[in-house]
């Protein structure tokens, strides 16, 4: 039995919070400098290299990507070998509290969803998966509500045709439109339960975007490429200004379900999708 300290994971949280939110992650910025360099449209051309070099200056002094600095969503992996000496949840929202302290990223959280009030630090969205080993996984996911907002449930019949669950993920996008602050990366989850095919949805943005997975089955993985496509034909552009990139990626998380349903859910990132990642 491996022991890790409340005081560690703490600690760790605060680091992973500001890493998120100052350092956009290299496969996104690759992708975005990929796309500046197809772009053909000269306006799209201009807003890629706008949004490159905001994330360029981001890392040098040491500032937000984006003033919107999200809802701290973290994702634990806990190995069974591990055991956590202290309370876990006061960590976590512990962590947060420092790191967007340290960091000067803005405070966006309500306790109250009905009557709202002043805004504070946390506490944070906590997801646990009990794995194999003895280690302990941290994922923040630092996520804005532009994009949030523009997430989408369908529970579809068991005997629809995979037609109509493409029209829905390309139209989910297609109604995001420029709201979201495109290119987009755009997370999917099938299967599960309603609430499972959400979570599903969002764990699909902390998938590098160049990786398939060998557990990505081959009609999923051909199922992003279609969609990628689809969804770059809609020309809302970065921004939602025209140009041939809407979206740098569609990421598909699927899941066994119920023979009664099919649920699918869109979660949509705008162009600063931050997470940052480290195991202890």
């Amino acid at each position: 039995m491996r022991i890790v300290s409340a005081k560690k994971i703490q600690d760790t949280l605060a680091k992973l919070c500001i890493q998120a939110n100052l350092f956009l992650r290299p496969d996104i910025l690759r992708a975005l400098k990929s796309a500046h360099a197809k772009e053909s449209n000269k306006r799209a051309k201009r807003i890629l290299k706008a949004i490159i070099d905001n994330a360029q200056v981001a890392r040098r002094e040491k500032i937000a990507i984006c003033q919107d600095t999200g809802i701290p969503v973290v994702f634990l992996e806990i190995g069974q070998g591990v055991k956590i000496s202290g309370d876990l949840k006061s960590a976590i929202n512990k962590g947060v509290e420092l790191g967007y302290r340290k960091g000067s990223l803005r405070n966006s959280i309500i306790h109250d969803p009905i009557l709202r009030g002043k805004a504070k630090y946390s506490p944070a969205v906590i997801h646990t998966d009990i794995v194999k080993g003895d280690k302990l996984k941290i994922t923040v996911l630092p996520k804005g509500f532009g994009c949030e907002n523009k997430a989408q449930l369908k529970m579809f019949n068991p005997t629809i045709d995979l037609a109509q669950v493409k029209k829905f993920i390309v139209e989910s996008v297609k109604k995001a439109g420029p709201d979201a602050c495109p290119p987009y990366v755009v997370g999917v989850g099938i299967g599960g339960t309603a609430d499972y095919a959400c979570f599903l949805a969002k764990k699909a943005l902390l998938r590098k975007i160049v990786q398939r997975p060998a557990s990505i089955v081959h009609r999923a993985r051909g199922l992003e490429q279609q969609l990628l496509y689809n969804i770059n034909a809609l020309n809302i552009g970065p921004m939602g200004l025209g140009g041939r990139t809407t979206a740098l990626a569609v990421n598909i998380e699927t899941y066994p379900t119920h023979i009664a349903g099919l649920p699918v859910a869109v979660n949509i990132s705008c162009h600063a999708l931050r997470s940052a990642t480290k195991t202890v």
